[in-house]
């Protein structure tokens, strides 16, 4: 396939925009020491901004070697649904309703889980919240299990050791803990259609394994962290003033809605306009809406999807060129430099390809997802929660990377040999 023009500069900018993404912590030290230009440095600091950035670079490049009207047919092609949807599935979940009854039905499992308080609270979170995605969605399992983290232990000012252990464990859990149906983890999301996997098959083939690799890791960061996990006081299941009931059942019956129509972007954006309308008339009953985390992650992956539209002429041959044994492994590691969703799509316009080729795909696609911020569409979700918590609130890539191996090893291990 001999790329054109336009495809050499959106690879070279989407390679400049990874590596943006190690330096973003350099630039929020800039905006510290350089008070002048502090706004610049603070803008190029931002991790959710990196990747939309260059996207209007790509866009600028477009519309002056290929004209306006290419440049505008090229982003009209584009699908922005998975922005849109991952923008309402967080505000809606950040609430304080929908906040409370997460957190007081972990700390009802926490108890009568056979380890001290503050460890049974953190392995519960660790493990029971990001299995929820497979039902509630990925990025709104990343949006309650941030929250809950950032309330009970971020905060608290723990060693950078215990952030970067959870964020790298979290990451890995939501990307694996969403495979056990078809419709919650995009990257099987891409393939369950075409490839006729139902729910039956999920659970047989992907989601008692990522069970037991989900438990696995967060039972080894809490014993691994006991000691200063210990020193903590146990999480309290409150979030403010408890909440009445009924407008509960109102924002779960939102988000239920939201999630049914995760596809249908008139649908779900109208219940989420409808649902601002009740917060606003509630306000008494909500904390602060985190609608600038949700457009700045909407923002991060939109710039996602178009900077990845001309990355198909090198992906695809470098992917299609792997047996089903080194697809697992080519995926995983291909995932850290490029969404999982679009590896799995990719797969999917292929004809005539393996079961075991299909499995070796997806498996390999969400064990990677854990390793950098743009492996998997939840993850801004979690960095713009907790990134705050973080010495010049910037999550080092680097950091991330290295807290993330071990329970992607975890993940791989279940994937192969279960």
């Amino acid at each position: 396939m001999t790329p054109t023009t336009i495809e050499l500069i959106g690879a070279a900018l989407f390679a400049v925009a990874i590596l943006h993404t190690f330096a973003t912590k350099f630039f929020e030290h800039l905006a510290h020491t350089k008070p002048t230009h502090a706004g610049v440095w603070h803008l190029l600091g931002e991790v959710e901004v990196v990747f939309g950035f260059w996207a209007l670079v790509l866009v600028v490049a477009m519309f002056a070697t290929d004209g306006a009207k290419v440049a505008t047919q090229y982003i009209d092609s584009r699908n922005f649904t998975e922005p849109m949807f991952v923008f309402a599935i967080m505000v809606i979940a950040g609430t304080r309703p929908i906040l409370q009854t997460a957190m007081a039905s972990v700390c009802l499992i926490a108890r009568v889980m056979p380890l001290p308080a503050s460890m049974g609270f953190y392995f519960t979170v660790l493990s029971l919240v990001p299995l929820l995605g497979s039902f509630i969605t990925e990025p709104a399992a990343m949006t309650l299990a941030a929250l809950i983290l950032a309330d009970s232990f971020f905060g608290k000012g723990i060693s950078s050791r215990l952030k970067y252990a959870t964020l790298g464990v979290l990451f890995v859990n939501v990307s694996i803990g969403g495979t056990l149906t078809p419709f919650a983890a995009p990257p099987v999301l891409m393939v369950a259609g075409k490839w006729n996997w139902d729910i039956a098959f999920m659970m047989s083939a992907f989601g008692w394994k990522a069970a037991i690799a989900v438990v696995v890791n967060a039972l080894g960061a809490t014993l691994l962290l006991r000691k200063e996990l210990g020193q903590l006081s146990p999480a309290d299941s409150g979030v403010g003033d408890r909440v009445p009931r009924v407008l509960v059942l109102v924002h779960l019956a939102f988000l239920a809605g939201v999630v049914v129509f995760a596809h249908h972007p008139a649908m779900f954006m109208g219940l989420f306009l409808f649902f601002l309308g009740v917060a606003h008339a509630y306000q008494r009953h909500q904390d602060r809406l985190i609608l600038r985390e949700g457009l700045l992650v909407a923002f991060f992956l939109a710039g996602l999807v178009v900077l990845g539209g001309h990355q198909q002429w090198w992906l695809q041959p470098v992917l299609m060129s792997m047996s089903s044994d080194q697809v697992f492994f080519g995926a995983a590691i291909l995932t850290a430099f490029t969404d999982n969703a679009a590896l799995t799509y990719l797969g999917s316009l292929v004809e005539g390809l393996s079961d075991g080729f299909k499995y070796a795909l997806v498996a390999g696609a969400v064990t990677g997802g854990g390793l950098t911020i743009i492996a998997n569409a939840p993850n801004p979700a979690g960095i713009a929660i907790l990134r705050g918590h973080f010495d010049d609130e910037a999550v080092h890539p680097l950091g991330l990377l290295l807290a993330a191996l071990p329970p992607t090893i975890i993940a791989a291990l279940a994937f192969r040999f279960l």
